[in-house]
């Protein structure tokens, strides 16, 4: 029953009649409080919910008889008080609350009530105190059942309009004793005095003692804290504590395809070109590099006694999230389509910056984003991604769990949105059951930056920022990028999480500077010998170059390439991605000091006399813009195009159209993602001016994510995939340009014909995506790459059957029949053959390759290993993983839709 609230007695008396247990519940003239009874009398008082203190200036408020006790309030949508411990019975609650902000009634309304029984409803604090800076007193009774029973008497505060609020309150027995009273002052000086106890430990430290166990050390460490430092180390910017000689820290370091954020360092070419070398131990060698150059940056910013952000050991790469959706901005952070491939990718990069010493790490790895993320970026804060438990096992968490269990990485980020309802910081699922129960993960759990907030402002999840950081807390996630972990001790203070939780949580994140050796002697630390110059090396330099020559995929090849120089007298570079630093960088780069751009490539490949540049166009419209080939720089091109020998149009995309959560005002993009994956219509139109030039044409198509373009496919001569190929792309796109190197990328992703054969971008389903699951005809295939060789394969070498956990070994013959040297990615897809009764088999899957150098007229006998296991699949009536016996045909060749030749094996239990 709505209750009405009825004015009576003198102005701003409210009398509100209860049908409930309540006699009455009366808003009047505050009383006078003697002082000693203001402060922590009889029960505590335990704050919980949406709430803060906040202290108005200047506030003077009469007939009460300390004005200055008014001056903070507790305030909030939506908070309690819960005083444990009252017995049984009937109690008074008379609460005192001033009006500090809203001059005029009906601005702000509030609720109060205990359980179902209301003290008042749509209360209009400025009417009942009198006005603005004045106090009403509001008295209602309430009948309390025993703790056991109903829980803790607890006062419930709505705000209807603006916040709810107090400044005191007490609590009065059938006897007329007050047996709890608190005003807001006291209640925000308990929480602070919560978090600054320091506690009292006799014992001589061994925190940095070496002879003692890494758990002890720690321990120790963690048991000479106070909860407030104990918070403060559970944020990314750890702040100093002098007594304990605990430095400051910041966890917050990047390194996603060399060292970022932290000036000079050598820019490899960006992750999805990374992929697209299907080459490992090529990987780990760029890990291992990119790891000596952290230790070089730390050893510098040491020598100078810094220690913010970018300049830590601990690095939040690699993205090992799946690409499943081409109009994700991030795509080009990830290791491409395939669970497998972005397996055997990530395990290699994590041992390569974490190192093979048997005591101290290198540097410290972290997969991200655990575990189901991949867009749409401007809906990442609140968006909830559904996902089936066979998408789950079988293609969002595979990478992870080879992270954990084969590459050990000691650091795990969650991701921004929601799985299935609930935030990934808080996913106890996720966190608890698979990564840690499951998997047997050791190391620390960090959640992505603000990402804790996003669990009660974006999510809802939770209804304050201090049960947010508990959830997340007890779920796992022990370090947060951000400052929400600050109110963890209002969360201890209000028992959402208990101090212990918390010791547990710090255990984990200290593990990561112990494990790095930042608390034992430089002399003990085998990587101190790390010199502060031993970044932006020429070896680092060549290796970048090795690499972006191994990730240029050849897409299309109508015999215009390789280019004969002695026939080029006169070269046109048409696009604006020829001359960008910043597109071959890609992002979270770092700053590297001697980049060569394509244009510069080709220059110092032709002569850059015989080499003329026009941009063109831009790489896309800006909203409301129209194609104009009338345009000075449109005719130009086409013009200079006209009077060379040869075209090479370097186009595509850039990290400032595709990429992260960011403002983009072009045509096709939206906040860092893609609304259409068409190449621009721009350069659609520019390259069909060059093509009508009638001159020998190359397009170098520059992206992070694959672009539909057919029309491109059926009429450029020539098409090459560079990624955003890092500082020596331009020489690595010349080389290859010129036949100096033979392209060997191959594609870690699908590139479709058209949007139209994409499934929505919110559906987390994996019906109809990636090469796995669809079915219909793509532009270029997972796995797809030419060469300028050719290679044949011979009979594989008869396997036979199989145990559900033993091993396959395919054997094939594979010859170079073309007139050079080259280098093949030979690739095994596996099929059922059996009927999938249940629709749960991919229609085919990657389950083992191998990249062979080959020279021309020979043949490389190919091995490949491939456990049995790699044919699981999610069983979702046992929650279990199997490996369906039946049989099964092995596609062996050098791409997912070209099989050269084939073998059947049985699968037996």
């Amino acid at each position: 029953m709505k209750l009405k609230p009825i004015l009576v007695g003198f102005g701003g008396l409210l009398v509100v009649a209860s049908a409930t247990k309540i006699p009455s519940a009366v808003a009047q003239k505050p009383i006078k409080v003697p002082v000693r009874d203001c402060c922590g009398t009889g029960k505590p008082m335990i704050l919980q919910g949406n709430f803060n203190f906040f202290e108005p200036e200047n506030l003077q408020v009469p007939d009460v008889e300390d004005s200055t006790l008014f001056r903070e309030e507790v305030y909030g949508k939506e908070f309690a008080v819960a005083i444990p411990g009252l017995p049984e019975g009937k109690y008074t609650i008379e609460i005192q609350a001033a009006e500090s902000y809203v001059k005029d009634r009906n601005l702000r309304l509030m609720n109060i009530s205990v359980g179902d029984q209301k003290i008042a409803e749509n209360l209009d604090l400025f009417a009942v105190s009198g006005g603005f800076g004045k106090a009403a007193n509001i008295k209602g009774s309430v009948s309390h059942l025993a703790d056991a029973i109903g829980g803790p008497l607890t006062i419930s505060f709505q705000g209807v309009k603006e916040n709810a609020k107090f400044n005191f309150i007490r609590v009065i027995d059938e006897k007329g004793v007050v047996v709890s009273s608190a005003y807001a002052s006291q209640l925000h000086q308990d929480q602070i005095q919560l978090g600054s106890k320091v506690p009292v430990v006799t014992t001589a430290s061994i925190a940095f003692d070496t002879s003692k166990s890494r758990s002890a050390r720690i321990a120790d460490l963690i048991s000479r804290m106070s909860l407030n430092e104990k918070v403060a180390q559970l944020q990314n910017r750890a702040p100093a504590i002098e007594r304990l000689r605990v430095p400051s820290y910041d966890y917050w370091n990047e390194a996603l395809h060399g060292v970022a954020r932290n000036g000079r360092a050598t820019v490899f070419p960006q992750a999805i070109g990374i992929a697209a070398t299907w080459d490992i131990p090529l990987i780990g060698r760029v890990a291992d590099a990119i790891s000596t150059e952290g230790r070089a940056k730390y050893a510098e910013a040491q020598s100078h006694n810094e220690h913010g952000g970018y300049k830590g050991l601990t690095f939040w790469t690699p993205n090992i999230n799946i690409f499943r959706d081409p109009r994700w901005g991030r795509g080009q952070e990830t290791y491409g389509e395939d669970p497998f491939l972005t397996s055997r990718v990530g395990v290699a990069f994590i041992r390569g910056l974490q190192g093979s010493d048997p005591t101290y790490l290198k540097t410290m790895a972290c997969a991200k984003h655990f575990a189901v993320h991949s867009g749409p970026e401007p809906l990442r804060h609140s968006f909830d991604a559904k996902a089936s438990s066979q998408d789950l096992y079988d293609t969002y968490l595979p990478a992870f769990e080879a992270a954990v269990k084969e590459g050990k990485v000691m650091s795990v980020m969650s991701a921004y949105n929601a799985i299935n309802g609930i935030p990934a910081p808080a996913d106890n699922l996720l966190i608890k059951q698979i990564l840690r129960g499951k998997w047997g993960f050791k190391g620390h759990v960090v959640s992505d930056c603000g990402a804790i907030t996003d669990v009660w402002a974006g999510h809802k999840y939770v209804t304050s920022a201090p049960a947010a950081g508990a959830a997340s807390i007890k779920a796992g996630t022990d370090l947060e990028c951000g400052n929400d972990y600050r109110n963890l001790v209002a969360a201890v203070s209000q028992g959402l999480v208990s101090e212990k939780e918390i010791d547990v949580a710090l255990a984990r994140v200290l593990d990561a500077r112990f494990q790095l050796g930042m608390f034992d002697p430089a002399a003990n630390v085998r990587w101190t010998g790390i010199g502060a110059n031993d970044y932006d090396t020429p070896q680092n330099s060549q290796l970048a170059l090795e690499t972006a020559r191994a990730s240029l995929v050849l897409l299309k090849s109508n015999g215009v390439l390789p280019f004969n120089k002695t026939r080029i007298k006169k070269l046109a570079v048409i696009g604006d991605n020829a001359n960008s630093v910043a597109m071959q960088n890609g992002n979270y780069n770092g700053d590297p000091s001697h980049p060569i751009t394509i244009l510069q490539g080709l220059k110092a490949k032709l002569g850059a006399e015989n080499v003329v540049y026009a941009r063109g166009c831009a790489l896309a419209m800006k909203a409301g813009e129209t194609v104009d080939q009338n345009s000075e720089e449109f005719r130009n091109a086409v013009a200079v195009a006209r009077d060379a020998d040869a075209i090479v149009y370097v186009g595509g995309l850039s990290p400032s159209l595709e990429g992260e959560e960011m403002t983009v005002s072009y045509q096709g993009f939206n906040g860092g993602d893609r609304t259409n994956i068409e190449l621009p219509a721009v350069q659609h139109a520019m390259l069909q001016a060059l093509q009508a030039t009638g001159k020998p044409l190359v397009f170098v198509n520059c992206s992070g994510s694959a672009i539909a373009m057919p029309w491109e496919a059926d009429n450029i001569p020539a098409i090459l995939q560079a990624w955003y190929p890092g500082q020596n792309g331009g020489t690595a796109v010349a080389e290859v340009l010129f036949g100096d190197v033979n392209p060997s990328g191959r594609l870690p992703i699908t590139f479709y014909r058209s949007t139209n054969d994409l499934p929505a971008f919110t559906d987390y389903s994996m019906k109809g995506r990636t090469y796995r699951y669809y079915a219909g005809k793509p532009l270029w295939s997972f796995g797809h790459g030419l060469s300028y060789t050719r290679f044949a394969y011979g009979t594989p070498a008869k396997i036979g059957q199989v145990k559900t956990n033993g091993m396959v070994t395919v054997k094939v013959p594979v010859k170079n029949v073309g007139g050079r040297s080259g280098e093949e990615v030979v690739q095994v897809y596996a099929r059922p053959l059996f009927v999938d009764v249940d629709n749960r088999q991919p229609l085919h899957r990657l389950v083992g390759f191998s990249r062979v150098s080959i020279p021309a007229g020979q043949t490389a006998s190919v091995t490949i290993s491939i456990p049995a296991e790699r044919l699981r699949i999610w069983d979702e009536k046992n929650s279990n993983y199997r490996v369906v016996p039946g049989q099964y045909e092995l596609g062996i060749g050098a791409a997912s839709d070209d099989a050269r030749v084939k073998s059947t094996i049985l699968v037996v239990r």
